[in-house]
């Protein structure tokens, strides 16, 4: 991609779908992602008990976070589990696209991101003439709660700083920290695979979750505290990865690319959202800037930012 599609906004090149099944629901859905014209963002096209309704992938529509985030009204037009597909658009800089979708989840998968970038790349990316739009951190914005935090603050750049912590020694205490690109999350981050606990599985299968879990979607780990899964881990350290697409997917929904930094520790997809909802609330923290090759000046080699919703 040429240096300026980074100061605007961008579609994909043609429509592309795929097909799998819900980690939750256990059911069979496709999605189908088309061209959409500047400034229309993340769309997502699906039905609802009285036809066919828009739901925008803004934080806004947020109405569960507890196992993935979910879209739209829980007792109506709802999509879950947006995360992975999120993180993939702000990953590979991909601002405008409508979304269909013939289920209430999006397909899991193989429990990453890498599939999403595949097609998505098979589609290719164009570069609109519309400008596009970041939100720049001016201050720091801090979230604590209990034994968990998350902040933004000021950065030259996108960057994220995860840090996890588990008492299991198959996880333990890992860190990443990166500055965010679209060569970096298909390298880095695009692959980690969500996961859990075997010992959770059957609270989660009594709940009506996690009913399309297996070991060909998630990294499972086991009562012996070890990764069952035959072909093992895809990175050292996984688990963070994970939940740093985790956090990018879930940022994706202010609606525009963020330029500084964000933090976490312990976090999830309830943390992510209540950060973002507070750093958007406090007007002074941020400013809306245009993707002008005078803030790239500004902003300096780290502003080869590839995305903004």
């Amino acid at each position: 991609m040429g240096a300026d599609l980074y100061d605007h906004q961008t579609t994909i090149k043609s429509r592309v779908s795929l097909s799998g099944i819900g980690v939750h629901s256990g059911k069979p859905v496709s999605v189908h992602f088309s061209p959409a014209d500047a400034d229309t963002g993340i769309v997502f096209h699906c039905q609802g008990p009285n036809g066919a309704v828009d739901i925008r992938a803004l934080i806004a529509e947020v109405a569960a976070t507890d196992l993935a985030t979910v879209l739209g009204d829980l007792a109506g037009a709802h999509v879950a589990t947006v995360e992975h597909l999120m993180a993939t658009l702000l990953g590979l800089g991909i601002d405008n696209v409508a979304i269909d979708i013939d289920g209430r989840e999006v397909p899991i998968l193989d429990g990453s991101a890498a599939l999403f970038v595949d097609a998505l790349e098979q589609a290719g990316i164009e570069r609109l003439s519309a400008k596009r739009r970041y939100i720049r951190i001016l201050k720091p914005v801090r979230l604590d709660n209990g034994g968990s935090w998350a902040e933004f603050r000021p950065y030259e750049g996108t960057r994220f700083e995860v840090e996890i912590d588990f008492e299991t020694p198959a996880i333990g205490r890992q860190s990443l920290a990166i500055d965010l690109d679209a060569e970096t999350f298909r390298r880095e981050i695009a692959r980690a695979r969500t996961f859990g606990f075997m010992k959770d599985v059957e609270r989660l299968w009594a709940a009506g979750y996690a009913l399309g879990s297996s070991l060909e979607n998630s990294v499972v780990i086991g009562d012996d505290h070890r990764v069952i899964n035959m072909e093992g881990l895809r990175y050292p350290d996984e688990f963070v990865r994970h939940k740093t697409l985790d956090a990018v997917g879930d940022l994706a929904l202010a609606g525009s690319r963020f330029i500084g930094c964000f933090r976490s520790y312990r976090g999830g997809h309830k943390l992510n959202a209540t950060a973002l909802r507070r750093l958007l609330a406090d007007h002074s923290a941020y400013q809306i800037v245009e993707g002008s090759g005078r803030e790239r000046s500004r902003l300096g080699a780290s502003a080869h930012l590839p995305s903004s919703h």
